[in-house]
């Protein structure tokens, strides 16, 4: 009984000086990074950055040239941590858990962007872009401004446009050359409305699943297929579960990378600038990094994987085109006639002058 006294006693004296000293102190939890413009860069500034894909592909080497850049412009004293491969959070959850303060950077592919604003959905619509150049001019043109400066209606701070490239489709029934070798096919596809439909107007079965279990669910039988980048195909080894890769290049697959509006607001003027700085280079290196790695990368699969590669030809992909072209119509009220026509303004322009 007098053991049980005694610490009873060392429980009450421990809990009072907790109160005494301050809870937060004895326990400290997971706060947003702070850096008080009296304080500038005297303490070191820890963000972490969340995202779902290797980091061997356009968007994990953007993630680790960004953690670089910060680091050298600030003499060591803000670090980006990197989380790659969905190690933190899925795809699904990324944007919780940035609100939540859980995460500091995110960068979610644009598709999943439908749920905040569906403005988003311009850089979903089927060959939207015919090239790199005109992607280029439309995610860094005001097209791209414009969705960026979106993301403060979810109290989001929008910093860039990472693009990863164009969208090919991969599959073990085929081959894929006209719209209807699709029908009836299962294909992994994200979570959006405008890709759901599109895929529905070519008569296929749409799972939309988390991109970290796209593998298991070709493996497994589940689907037939999916629709990604070369990157992604590659770096998640699709090309050892499929047997027919089609380059169609029918859609843009890119990241918008962000904070969370409460944490950015929290930080001196002397960090924003170096954030900002370092992202304005990261942006600029990655647009040339994607296209090369995509390309590296097609190769690399030529030469380790026995899939069939067809590639659409010209005429081939006027057809695709045509039986998508409903999709910018249905869709005009959701995203903004001002913003379907800078898209077809930009696309005669690109045609007149590529």
């Amino acid at each position: 009984m007098k053991k049980t006294s005694v610490y009873l006693a060392l429980a009450c004296i421990g809990l009072a000086l907790a109160a005494y000293l301050g809870y937060s102190n004895l326990f400290p939890q997971a706060e947003p990074p702070y850096d008080d413009d009296q304080e500038g860069l005297s303490g070191q500034i820890v963000f972490k950055f969340s995202h779902v894909v290797a980091e061997n592909t356009p968007k994990g080497q953007a993630a680790a040239k960004f953690a670089e850049l910060v680091a050298e412009k600030s003499n060591g004293k803000i670090q980006i941590v990197v989380f790659p491969n969905g190690s933190l959070y899925s795809d699904i959850e990324e944007i919780n858990a940035l609100k939540d303060g859980q995460v500091q950077f995110i960068a979610p592919s644009t598709s999943k962007l439908g749920e905040l604003s569906p403005r988003w959905g311009i850089l979903d619509l089927p060959f939207a872009f015919d090239s790199h150049e005109a992607m280029q001019r439309g995610i860094h043109g005001d097209i791209g401004r414009k969705l960026l400066d979106s993301l403060q209606e979810n109290e989001l701070v929008g910093l860039a446009h990472w693009s990863n490239g164009f969208k090919q489709i991969t599959s073990n029934t085929g081959p894929i050359t006209e719209p209807a070798d699709l029908k009836g096919q299962k294909l992994r596809i994200m979570p959006n409305e405008i890709i759901r439909e599109q895929f529905d107007m070519l008569g296929v079965e749409s799972h939309e699943e988390s991109f970290n279990s796209t593998y298991n669910l070709i493996e497994a039988g589940i689907v037939d297929g999916e629709e990604n980048t070369i990157s992604n195909i590659y770096s998640k080894k699709f090309y050892n579960v499929q047997k027919h890769l089609t380059i169609s290049s029918h859609g843009y697959l890119g990241y918008a990378v962000m904070m969370d509006q409460a944490v950015w607001n929290q930080q001196s003027d002397g960090t924003k600038q170096i954030l900002l700085e370092a992202m304005e280079e990261t942006t600029a290196w990655n647009d040339k990094n994607a296209i090369k790695l995509n390309e590296e990368q097609l190769a690399l699969i030529k030469q380790q994987s026995p899939i069939q590669i067809h590639e659409l030809t010209e005429a081939q992909k006027q057809r695709w085109k045509e039986k998508l072209v409903p999709l910018y119509e249905q869709f005009s009220k959701e995203i903004g006639a001002d913003m379907l026509e800078e898209l077809k303004i930009l696309q005669k322009s690109h045609k007149t002058n590529p």
